[in-house]
């Protein structure tokens, strides 16, 4: 029974479904919307001075790269679709940048993400922060899992990280939880915020909290959902976010990705290996994992981003550089394209 739930979870990702009431809907979520009034203006929608970013060429090179630095190419081809070592020798040393991830919880013990977890909160019934249901714990070695010879590398290797843990023991997730989790990652210094959970509607609670997140520099990263479906989905849809499609390995659409004019860009999501609860690893798929791959080129951007306007914050330089950093690929919905981290190395360099 667990197997197929954790299926079902990676498949549909975290789902909060708008209800009148604070009643859990099976198998998905209760939300609270308690229909009190946020008057919050929606952040300036970024846009790239960049006509045009040519993408890196395929070579052997970058596949040698990965070998130097450990990487399984074969179970990690994400890694080389990105191009991520182009961008890792760009990156000056860890400045300490904290990402977010608000999701079923970390294995904070696992081999390949020990001593990563700086804070942790839990927002849930579940007993503890503790990740029973899997799905936190892949999103973060996705993010981040250290370069230490074994598992997987991620795309920030051995950055900290915060356990926020928004669904609980069963992948369900309350609206209102979600929202507290967003402000308690921002007051507790997350500059780069994981959110691999839909929401059919928006509430005035989460847009507030996401604006909050905006104002105080953090950059939210979400999935565009599994619905394969044009339909927006939230926080994704808001304007201050980069909401994540998922392409398989071939640059087609991954199986039940949602696209749209809302999408802002696309990201590999499809047969991605990484940590699992109990010292594992597995292969996973959806937007969940796009969106994860995302949040890790943003950890390392945040380390050499400055802050070109005079906002006194950086999170509007690594929005823009990420999505003027992609290429076309051919797919409607996908916004700029495909993320590739050798355009954004170009962009910085």
């Amino acid at each position: 029974m667990r197997k197929l739930l954790k299926i079902l979870f990676a498949l549909l990702l975290v789902t909060a479904v708008v209800v009148a009431s604070c009643a859990f809907v099976t198998s998905q979520a209760s939300v609270i919307n308690n229909g009190h009034s946020v008057q919050a203006a929606q952040p300036q929608k970024y846009t790239s001075g960049v006509e045009e970013t040519e993408r890196a060429e395929d070579s052997v090179s970058a596949s040698d790269y990965l070998t130097e630095y450990g990487v399984d190419t074969d179970e990690q081809w994400a890694l080389t679709k990105l191009h991520i070592a182009e961008l890792w020798q760009e990156i000056a040393e860890d400045k300490g940048i904290v990402v977010a991830v608000l999701d079923s919880g970390i294995d904070v013990n696992h081999e390949d993400l020990a001593g990563q977890v700086i804070g942790e909160a839990n927002f849930t019934d579940s007993p503890t922060a503790d990740d029973i249901y899997g799905h936190g714990t892949h999103i973060a070695g996705i993010i981040a899992a250290e370069d230490n010879g074994i598992g997987v590398i991620g795309i920030a290797p051995g950055y900290l990280l915060l356990n926020v843990k928004v669904a609980d023991d069963r992948g369900r997730c309350d609206v209102s939880d979600l929202a507290r989790g967003i402000v308690w990652a921002v007051d507790n210094n997350a500059s780069v915020i994981n959110i691999s959970i839909e929401i059919k509607e928006s509430t005035p609670e989460l847009e507030e909290a996401v604006q909050y997140a905006w104002d105080n520099g953090a950059l939210i990263v979400a999935a565009a959902g599994n619905r394969c479906s044009q339909e927006p989905v939230y926080p994704a849809c808001y304007n201050s976010t980069i909401s994540v499609a998922a392409i398989k390995e071939d640059e087609k659409l991954a199986p039940l990705s949602n696209w749209g004019a809302w999408v802002d860009l696309a990201a590999p999501g499809y047969k991605i290996y990484s940590t699992f609860p109990g010292d594992t690893y597995e292969y996973e798929s959806g937007t969940s994992f796009a969106a994860a791959h995302v949040s890790g080129i943003a950890a390392l951007l945040f380390n050499t981003a400055t802050d070109t306007n005079g906002d006194g914050r950086i999170n509007d330089e690594v929005k823009t550089i990420i999505e003027a950093g992609c290429i076309d690929i051919g797919i409607t919905g996908t916004g700029s394209g495909l993320l590739d981290a050798a355009c954004v190395a170009a962009l910085i360099g």
